[in-house]
């Protein structure tokens, strides 16, 4: 049973249920908008179109607006500057790989989610999404061994280069593998700063001065200050791998107690998300 031990039931409180129903809502979103992309969709089309479909449903505040990325984009060819992360007239065509990255707020529960597809066929976008399973295996075994994060970093980026993929979450802000969520407050109106939320990206910046404080970090980097190990609570997590012009990634949440069981001290919050159904789909068809 991929994410979660077989037989081992984890405690799903109210709380981690508004997380949960939130991601299901952003994956529901990303498979929606993905089964709508046609040739000739630019990727800000695709944008517009995650923001409207959730916005139907009552979303009214990001930890960032929805991002889509086609082509090479994919892998960030060119991304040297946080800007280019923004969507752009880039179109879609026959066998172009695309991820949507869409990260909403509801009810106050965050979710980020990443999602990659391609307009048709393309066995080597195929086989990047089949080898990204290591990875998210990988990481939960050592999250549960206590590992540090920067340590865990570093294994996953091992795993990559072993596979034969360029690690691209380097290329995110930060060179993140990974960053906390939270609840944040329902605001009245939700002011978008470069297309982050302002609450959210305040409760991020409360983690940093609460971490720099007492020797954590809320972001999960192959840097000096992500050298612990990871800290309780909700974890986005999003291993980015590229081969050339073909990038491919998933992100969803990870939850980190302090439980001294160590198959109750992290799991996936949700195995019912698009990646994980499509590779139990690939076991069984093998």
């Amino acid at each position: 049973m991929t994410g979660l031990t077989a037989g081992v039931q984890h405690e799903i409180t109210p709380e981690l249920r508004g997380f949960r129903e939130v991601q299901s809502l952003a994956a529901a979103c990303a498979e929606a908008v993905a089964g709508q992309l046609r040739s000739g969709v630019t990727e800000r089309e695709a944008a517009r179109m995650q923001r409207t479909w959730l916005r139907e449903r009552g979303v009214r505040d990001w930890f960032h607006l929805p991002f889509a990325w086609f082509g090479d984009r994919t892998a960030f060819a060119g991304v040297k500057v946080p800007l280019r992360f923004f969507p752009t007239d880039r179109k879609l065509e026959p066998g172009m790989p695309f991820i949507l990255d869409l990260a909403p707020v509801h009810k106050g529960f965050t979710a980020h989610v990443g999602y990659a597809g391609c307009l048709g066929l393309n066995p080597l976008h195929d086989r990047l999404l089949a080898d990204l399973e290591a990875h998210r295996e990988l990481i939960l075994r050592e999250v549960r061994e206590r590992r540090s994060l920067r340590e865990i970093y570093e294994d996953v980026e091992r795993l990559m280069t072993a596979q034969g993929y360029a690690n691209r979450h380097r290329a995110h802000l930060f060179g993140v593998l990974a960053h906390k969520v939270n609840r944040v407050a329902e605001p009245r109106w939700s002011p978008q700063v470069f297309g982050f939320g302002a609450q959210a990206i305040k409760g991020l910046m409360s983690d940093a001065v609460h971490g720099h404080r007492d020797g954590w970090s809320p972001l999960w980097s192959p840097y000096r200050f992500s050298d612990h190990p990871p800290q309780p609570g909700l974890w986005a997590v999003g291993p980015h791998l590229g081969f050339r012009g073909t990038g491919a990634k998933f992100e969803e949440i990870l939850v980190v107690t302090d439980s001294g069981d160590p198959e109750q001290s992290a799991f996936w919050l949700d195995d019912d998300l698009p990646h994980v159904r499509r590779w139990a789909e690939e076991k069984v068809a093998a």
